[in-house]
């Protein structure tokens, strides 16, 4: 007989001698727990939203900032912006909110909602982030095959006499599109990071709730 049995069986003899966890004392460590992963969730899209205006400050990120407008993208980035702001807003809001409502919840029905409901508003979130990042650079692409210079635009400085321009946009689109694939799928591996761990353990939370007669 291996170790891991006779651990086994030394457990189920000293098991009725342990105290038994009653359905209040279980319940208060899942309400815990939840509550302290959604509070990571609602810190976490705060720090995600204020990261991208610090990096505004470095001089690369206000080149391409300019790139856009010369693109004749100035338009689009100034609507995507808007829509980017009140949609992370709108978000930021509900994570806050489903924090505040496990926070304060004595109903073990109304947790199993809550969590569903914040794991809805996470996927979501993370849809919506990733398909701005995309669509993006399909932007890019388009306003590249719209320009009638996009070397220049880009602010390039060659000599493109021998160079059709026809493939030269080909080539910039296709590089722009394989470009947003790769920032795409990386930014999806940082989500799944950020929220897919909290989100694995939020339905844990939720199995066991389920488990538990009440």
């Amino acid at each position: 007989m291996d170790e891991l049995e006779l651990l086994k069986r030394d457990w189920k003899k000293r098991e009725d001698q342990m105290p038994k966890l009653g359905f209040d004392e279980i319940y208060k460590m899942i309400w815990k727990r939840s509550s302290s992963i959604v509070k990571w969730i609602f810190l976490i899209s705060i720090l995600e939203f204020l990261l991208p205006h610090l990096l505004y400050l470095l001089p690369s990120m206000s080149k391409n900032l300019a790139v856009w407008r010369d693109l004749g993208l100035g338009n689009f980035l100034l609507i995507s912006t808007i829509i980017q702001y009140s949609v992370v807003l709108f978000f930021i809001f509900q994570f806050y909110k489903r924090y505040k409502e496990i926070s304060s919840m004595d109903n073990a029905r109304q947790l199993l909602s809550n969590i569903l409901k914040t794991r809805k508003t996470v996927k979501y979130y993370v849809l919506f982030c990733l398909s701005l990042i995309f669509i993006s650079f399909l932007v890019m692409a388009a306003g590249i095959y719209l320009n009638d210079d996009p070397i220049s635009a880009m602010g390039y400085k060659y000599n493109l006499d021998n160079v059709d321009p026809a493939k030269l946009k080909t080539t910039m689109m296709a590089t722009v599109l394989i470009l947003g694939v790769i920032v795409t799928t990386v930014m999806g591996c940082i989500y799944f990071l950020l929220y897919g761990i909290l989100l694995k353990k939020l339905n844990k939370n939720y199995k066991e709730l389920k488990e538990m007669e009440f």
